[in-house]
């Protein structure tokens, strides 16, 4: 499932990329595809040899061309390109807000198997990634149970999260015109534009937006490790401080705004910038934070 998903999302992506060439124009190296669109070689290959199949690519290696006359490509849907793992965890994290999840709040992996319409292996998956943080400790005989959060431990979390997003800043302000990433979050400004006029009635929508608006930075820097540690740092930071409900319309039309200073400062590329409005957002986040944790 991980490897089909990940194989759509660089297909849908790679005809982006194809769409901005003219016939018979060279395709970039796969290496260079590999970096432009986030993905192994391997799976570079393989979404080469798929637009080949097709017609719309020509030749191998370091000759391959882009064929106008080919069949004409439809991209993946966007569903299909969304990992179950990311699913499930978005789903997770819906649960936990609307049901006020605290410290001793029990949960039960088979009943959420059926409300989210996913097997249970993937739900003992996603909550085992988080057992080993000390967040979720699975009792015999008794389920699992969400042990919730200190400040000590938030705040150790904050340290690496400023390290892994700043570093993911840096590399997404210096990625060549030609990525995707830039039509996504392109996509993504619309996204809080729209919510920021709409923000009264649509407030609780921010939570998904800030989640899909982090993860596309940490994606112009794919790294293994960053990515395993990701899981948590979404579920304290995007959706932790939400449940500090008194002052949410506020807090979120600021992360708003500062996440379209953000956006712009990327644009912008000049690296001074991202770096100001990157910090500027990660201390709103910090400061909301700590008076959530400390209750």
């Amino acid at each position: 499932m991980k490897t089909d998903t990940v194989f759509k999302r660089a297909f849908n992506d790679a005809l982006d990329l194809l769409a901005a060439l003219e016939d018979e124009e060279a395709l970039p190296s796969e290496t260079m595809l590999s970096a432009q669109l986030g993905v192994s070689r391997t799976t570079v290959r393989k979404v080469l040899s798929a637009l080949a199949e097709q017609g719309t690519v020509a030749g191998t290696g370091r000759r391959r061309t882009i064929r106008s006359g080919g069949a004409a490509m439809q991209p993946f849907p966007a569903a299909e390109t969304i990992p179950m793992a990311e699913q499930i965890e978005k789903r997770f994290m819906e649960w936990m807000l609307r049901g006020d999840a605290h410290a001793g709040t029990a949960i039960n992996e088979l009943e959420l198997a059926r409300q989210f319409g996913v097997a249970t292996t993937g739900i003992r998956e996603f909550l085992n990634r988080f057992q080993r943080f000390g967040l979720i400790e699975k009792r015999p005989n008794a389920g699992w149970v969400f042990q919730g959060f200190t400040p000590s431990f938030a705040l150790d979390l904050f340290e690496i999260r400023e390290m892994f997003e700043l570093r993911s800043a840096m590399t997404f302000a210096a990625l060549p015109e030609s990525s995707p990433l830039w039509r996504k979050i392109s996509a993504l400004r619309e996204e809080h534009v729209s919510l920021l006029r709409e923000i009264d009635g649509r407030y609780h929508d921010f939570s998904d937006l800030d989640s899909r608006f982090h993860r596309l930075i940490n994606m112009a820097g794919p790294n293994r490790f960053i990515d395993g540690f990701y899981d948590v740092i979404t579920l304290i930071f995007h959706y932790h401080y939400q449940w500090r409900k008194h002052d949410e319309r506020q807090r979120n039309e600021v992360a708003i705004r500062e996440h379209l200073a953000y956006i712009e400062a990327l644009f912008s590329r000049d690296t001074s910038r991202v770096e100001v409005a990157c910090r500027v957002h990660l201390t709103s986040a910090k400061e909301t934070l700590i008076r959530s944790t400390a209750g």
